[in-house]
């Protein structure tokens, strides 16, 4: 039996049509929601960071994480499990990690001018300036998501689906109609190919998914058991990362053999790098001093720790609530919002971050106020880099311990 995806622009009547066609259908319709929680549950990661996966803004901390990578990399593998059941009605941006061979899902896009999404919106009470905001910010992060998958920067463009409708110009009844007549015909029925096609695409999410939890982020083909990793990055001792990935992946079930090529983009400044689980890599600098704190961060960087510097109490502040970072290096002495008063907020509103404070004008009472409000460590200026180096680690350390035991219900 056929599955449908439906993969739409806001404000398109696209909430009656996926009601109406899953009930014409008797589908079960899944969300990008219930594809993000089972990636989740895969991962590991919260369901919020394998969401924001599907936003154009990175984080800060990704070139060093790689956490958005590995969030697509759970999202193929929930998708490819979900592939594996009948009857199922995809609605929203999860449908584009399907690859083009599997042929019995039926690709529909619904899309319409910005003066009718307008309209659209202006019935649900939302005015056209908020309406504008909300649709350019969603079409942004469509495009990025469809640029990412699929090297396509329009998510619009017709050659991606099978049907693309619109709905300025169609009723939600024929637009379903449309949508229940296609998903018959004999172009989208299940063939020994599609359905090798989706076990195809199940070893390669496990593979991904396999190379991810070692640090590594490459391209993945699967055929038949063959199993083609495209290094896309430029790596100084190239040969030593073949051997390594294939190790990783020639050992497990369902491959046949491994082989490594290089991908387009090799040749480009990016420098592989594999992401070290134990190493510090979203640490948040916050210091006014700007030349000290840009040094502190390039130093960091040398020793593989990624960082993202604010320059004051409120910027940091901001930080903390858009990109989460685990471990902040914090002065005391700002202007604006000072460092105690930062603590204060970071331990109330996200107390697993840890803070070390580094200052060059604390006293003896501020080490004991810091401590008491839960600061990791208390470090005084000038400080050895390898005394922070070795304290960002223990931070890091008991950061990792407490999420192990949380993942483990203990």
């Amino acid at each position: 039996m056929s599955a449908i995806s439906i993969f739409y622009g806001l404000y398109c009547n696209e909430g009656p049509v996926i009601r109406n066609v899953a009930e014409r259908t008797g589908f079960r319709l899944i969300e990008d929601e219930a594809i993000a929680a089972l990636a989740a549950q895969l991962s590991g990661m919260t369901t919020d960071r394998i969401c924001r996966a599907f936003c154009a803004k990175s984080s800060v901390f990704n070139a060093f994480t790689h956490e958005k990578e590995r969030a697509i990399a759970y999202l193929r593998l929930a998708m490819a499990k979900t592939l594996q059941e009948e009857r199922i009605l995809l609605a929203g941006c999860c449908g584009q990690l399907i690859p083009p061979q599997i042929t019995h899902v039926l690709r529909v896009c619904l899309i319409a001018d910005l003066g009718f999404r307008t309209q659209m919106a202006a019935t649900e009470r939302v005015s056209e300036k908020e309406a504008l905001k909300v649709i350019r910010k969603s079409d942004e992060d469509r495009s990025s998501w469809t640029l990412t998958l699929r090297k396509e920067v329009d998510p619009w463009e017709p050659a991606l689906y099978d049907i693309l409708i619109p709905m300025g110009k169609v009723s939600v009844d024929q637009a379903v109609e449309l949508i229940v007549s296609n998903m018959h015909k004999d172009v989208v029925s299940p063939t020994d190919a599609s359905r090798a096609a989706v076990a195809d695409f199940l070893l390669q999410a496990r593979v991904e998914v396999a190379l991810a939890a070692e640090g590594h982020d490459v391209d993945v083909e699967a055929k038949d058991g063959a199993v083609t990793l495209v290094i896309n990055k430029h790596v100084l001792m190239l040969s030593r990362l073949e051997e390594e990935l294939k190790t990783l992946v020639s050992p497990m079930e369902g491959v046949r053999s491994v082989e490594t090529k290089i991908g387009p983009n090799f040749h480009q400044a990016d420098i592989y790098r594999k992401y070290d689980f134990q190493t510090p890599s979203k640490v948040l600098l916050v210091d006014d001093e700007r030349e000290f704190v840009q040094t502190l961060s390039e130093r960091l960087l040398l020793r593989d720790m990624g960082s993202a510097v604010a320059y004051d109490g409120e910027s940091a502040l901001k930080l903390v609530s858009e990109e989460e970072p685990e471990v902040m290096i914090l002065d005391l002495k700002m202007p604006g919002i000072d460092g105690i008063e930062v603590l204060k907020r970071v331990k109330a509103s996200r107390p697993n971050i840890e803070v070390i404070i580094l200052t060059g004008h604390g006293s003896e009472a501020d080490r004991e106020t810091c401590m008491k409000l839960g600061a990791f460590a208390y470090l005084q200026k000038p400080v050895d880099i390898d005394v922070l180096s070795e304290t960002l680690k223990r931070a890091n350390e008991k950061i990792h311990k407490t999420s192990s035991r949380k993942n483990q219900g203990g």
